[in-house]
Formats: C-alpha cells, sequence, structure tokens
C-alpha cells in the first residue's frame, strides 16, 4: 500500500525511465517534476533543458516554474541561448530524451494540445503547441505523460499537435521522422509501450493496485497488451518525499512578509 496521489504515481514512474548522463527536453509540470526528481535521485547527470532557452537549470524546491520563460526556468542553468539555437541543437540530434504532456492521445501515439471539436467552433481550446511539435519530432526517445481517463484517450485525436506513430510506423518515416520515435505514456494508471509493427499503444505494466479492466475502461480504443503485464514498484519513501519537498519546499526557505505595525 502507498499513500502516494494517482498524479505522484505518474510522476515518480516518469522520473524511473530517466538514465543518468543523457539530456532530457522537458516540457513543464509533470514531466519537468519528473526530470528534477530523476537528477536528484538516480541520475545526476541528466541534463535538463527548457524551451525559454536555459540548459542545465537547477530548480528551486516550491519554486518550479509554470512556464518556460519564467527566471526561475533559468536559475543557476549552464547555459542560457535563444529558443531557435535549442532547437537547432535538437534538429542536430542533441536530445535523448523528450518529455511532454497531453491533451487528447490516440491509439498511435498522436498528441492534441490545440483544441476539442470543430476546428470552426471548438468545445474547448487547449494551450496549443509552444514547443512540443519540435520535441517530438527532434528528440530521440519521446515519452508523454497524461492522465487516464476517457475523454483523453481517444480513438483518433481531434487535430495533430505533436505526431506519434500518425497512423502507423511507414507514416511516421513517410513524414520524415526517421531518427526518432515514441516509446512511453506515463498515467496514473499505467505504462505504456508502443508495438514495433503498428504503432499502437500497448499496455506493459500496471500502477499499484490498478487492474487491467480499470485501464481499459479508461481508454476510448483497444489497447494491445504485453504477454506478461507486471505491477509496478511502489514509490519509495525516498521518492515520494523528494517529491513533495520539490513541490511544496521548505517553509523556512520561502521568505516571509514583514508584518506591518501600526504605531501606538
Amino acid at each position: 500500500m502507498t499513500d502516494a496521489t494517482p498524479v505522484e504515481l505518474m510522476t515518480i514512474a516518469g522520473s524511473r525511465l530517466l538514465r543518468d548522463g543523457r539530456v532530457v527536453f522537458a516540457g513543464v509540470g509533470a514531466p519537468l517534476e519528473a526530470s528534477v526528481l530523476a537528477k536528484r535521485l538516480h541520475a545526476p547527470s541528466l541534463t535538463i533543458v527548457l524551451e525559454g532557452g536555459s540548459i542545465g537549470p537547477r530548480m528551486l524546491a516550491g519554486r518550479l516554474p509554470i512556464s518556460t520563460n519564467e527566471m526561475r526556468a533559468a536559475h543557476d542553468a549552464f547555459m542560457l541561448t535563444s529558443i531557435n539555437d535549442l532547437f537547432l541543437y535538437g534538429q542536430r540530434g542533441h536530445y535523448d530524451y523528450g518529455f511532454i504532456g497531453a491533451g487528447q492521445l490516440d491509439q498511435y501515439g498522436n498528441v492534441n494540445t490545440s483544441y476539442i471539436g470543430d476546428p470552426s467552433r471548438p468545445k474547448v481550446r487547449l494551450p496549443g503547441s509552444g514547443g512540443a511539435n519540435d520535441i517530438v519530432s527532434s528528440c530521440r526517445e519521446v515519452m508523454i505523460m497524461t492522465r487516464h481517463e476517457p475523454r483523453r484517450f481517444v480513438e483518433r485525436v481531434d487535430f495533430v499537435t505533436s505526431p506519434g506513430y500518425l497512423n502507423g510506423p511507414e507514416a511516421r518515416r513517410a513524414a520524415g521522422l526517421v531518427r526518432n520515435r515514441p516509446t512511453a505514456v506515463v498515467t496514473d494508471l499505467a505504462l505504456l509501450g508502443f508495438d514495433e509493427q503498428t504503432g499502437r499503444l500497448r499496455l506493459d505494466a500496471l500502477q499499484p493496485g490498478v487492474s487491467e479492466e480499470q485501464v481499459h475502461a479508461n481508454t476510448g480504443f483497444e489497447l494491445l497488451v504485453s504477454e506478461t503485464v507486471d505491477e509496478l514498484p511502489p514509490p519509495t519513501d525516498q521518492e515520494l518525499t523528494e517529491l513533495r519537498w520539490l513541490r511544496e519546499g521548505n517553509r523556512s526557505d520561502i521568505p516571509q512578509k514583514r508584518e506591518v505595525t501600526s504605531a501606538p
């Protein structure tokens, strides 16, 4: 048993996928939290890259950036460069991992972060691509992190903001995406991989306490299943403590407003 929340399970599972000595181009939110957690616990030489132009920043506990363009995203970075240069490094093959979130995700790993519904009158407008399209088109291994819900896991996304396998491996190669590939989807219910022959999503492992039935009930398409579906190890006390510290920080480290008293 664990007292970890679903989002904490997802973030910790994502952090375990990152290896030491690699470079990860991370989106803000859970992908960044997972990257920082990995760097603190088992991958001290992991280099984090953020879209705003920072390479190798050191995140402040309790003050993780919510935008790649704020100064907290550049704290103690090895290098600050332009967005153009950052994406050029990706095109030259310098990034091992791309780690992004998703509004919608389909059976081929295509990601929608643009809109839901009819493009002329969308029901919901999502944040847009930002650098996500460039990330999934240039980083060697692409990983996606999102909550596992039927409204997110759909048979076909309403708009392909960031390409997965499109409609299969040949379609991805025909689009010119030949040096990289989607490798994993991390959710609060499971760890998913991709079938090499079809490019379709496959259930590889379950989060602690989750059943296969729960995963299928929350997936809006037929999900392939590995021959062996294991349960992921539960978060350790250290992983949970570090993650919560990264999110909340030490209260004593946060400057407090000086109390102003009126003169007698």
